[in-house]
């Protein structure tokens, strides 16, 4: 039975290539790449961007994936995983875009479907590690295997997050530097963004370790030792990135610490301050108020000597308790 004709449009492929198994690969135009058999030895690659509005006819019901593979692959923010059927496997992976007004903490899905003569990606939204990839392959840069294709495509995608975490670090190092010459009302901001962005990226990138080094027991043809090693490698990058972000998180909770003392302790200084000055003009005021009494029996209310004398007594009284204070260490 004849299959019906299908609109381009509709199934949201973006690109398609033809591996030959030997280093070569030719791009194959969008109008047959559904129906373009795999050559011997090689492998097609169909990359498709999904399509929530769109009926996507063959990826649900031509493409022989079974239901829950289709199912995954509509999901758009999901934890890296890998999982293994009779006819394939599913890697379901995260990246990063380095692009102009995109925030490094908006991880974009990309589910991986690989079997024997195919390889079906699917991306929720433009991912400019694909992109790259691609220029790669128009380069001549050719993968031999499907093992080796999703061990290039996952190094570049490890590779962006390395240039964003080491930019938190350089963020962190900076703020470490600035801390003490700093504004609070400035700096708090740039800690919680700091904080924020490297918690998101940790709870995102973690489980992609464990996915690469699921997808690296595969032990199908197609997945050679040279394979296994890249996506091991690129699982432990994985795994420094995410101590690398907890060491992030730890910095930013550290520098907003002592952010925090600091302010304390210049709030007790100040509270000292005041202290020592309500203790030292107490007595004084006290004395003045008695000798400002409007009652009779003031002592000196007659002398006109008796202010200046009781003027220096309270300055000499005030000169003692701040030697006092001093010699006590309380100031």
């Amino acid at each position: 039975m004849e299959r019906p004709a299908l609109k381009m449009d509709a199934e949201g492929l973006l690109s398609a290539w033809r591996f030959d198994g030997r280093g070569g690969a030719t791009r194959l135009p969008l109008d047959r790449a559904l129906v373009e058999p795999a050559p011997d030895g090689g492998f097609i690659w169909l990359h498709f961007r999904y399509l929530p509005r769109a009926p996507q006819t063959w990826l649900r019901q031509h493409s022989s994936l079974d239901p829950s593979v289709v199912d995954s692959i509509a999901e758009d923010d999901c934890r890296p995983r890998c999982a293994m059927f009779a006819e394939g496997a599913l890697l379901s992976l995260r990246g990063i875009n380095l692009q102009r007004n995109a925030l490094p903490e908006e991880l974009i899905t990309v589910h991986l479907w690989v079997d024997a003569r195919r390889v079906l990606s699917v991306q929720h939204d433009f991912l400019s590690a694909i992109a790259d990839f691609e220029d790669a392959l128009a380069r001549g840069r050719c993968p031999r295997s499907q093992g080796e294709f999703v061990a290039d495509l996952s190094t570049r995608l490890v590779e962006r997050v390395d240039a964003v975490v080491d930019k938190l670090i350089d963020e962190a190092d900076e703020l470490e530097d600035t801390v003490l010459a700093t504004l609070a009302s400035e700096m708090l901001p740039k800690i919680a963004i700091l904080r924020r962005v490297a918690v998101k990226l940790r709870r995102h990138i973690a489980p992609q370790r464990e996915a690469l080094n699921h997808f690296a027991l595969e032990d199908d043809p197609w997945m050679g030792p040279k394979d296994r090693n890249r996506l091991r490698d690129a699982a432990d990058r994985v795994a420094r990135f995410a101590e690398e972000l907890d060491s992030v998180r730890e910095r930013a909770g550290i520098i907003r610490e002592q952010m925090v003392d600091t302010r304390a302790e210049q709030m007790n200084k100040s509270m000292l301050v005041l202290a020592v000055v309500t203790v030292v003009f107490a007595p004084m005021t006290l004395i003045s108020g008695m000798f400002g009494m409007n009652v009779g029996g003031i002592p000196g209310n007659t002398d006109p000597e008796a202010f200046w004398a009781l003027a220096v007594a309270m300055l000499v009284l005030g000169f003692v308790l701040l030697w006092l204070f001093r010699k006590l260490k309380w100031i």
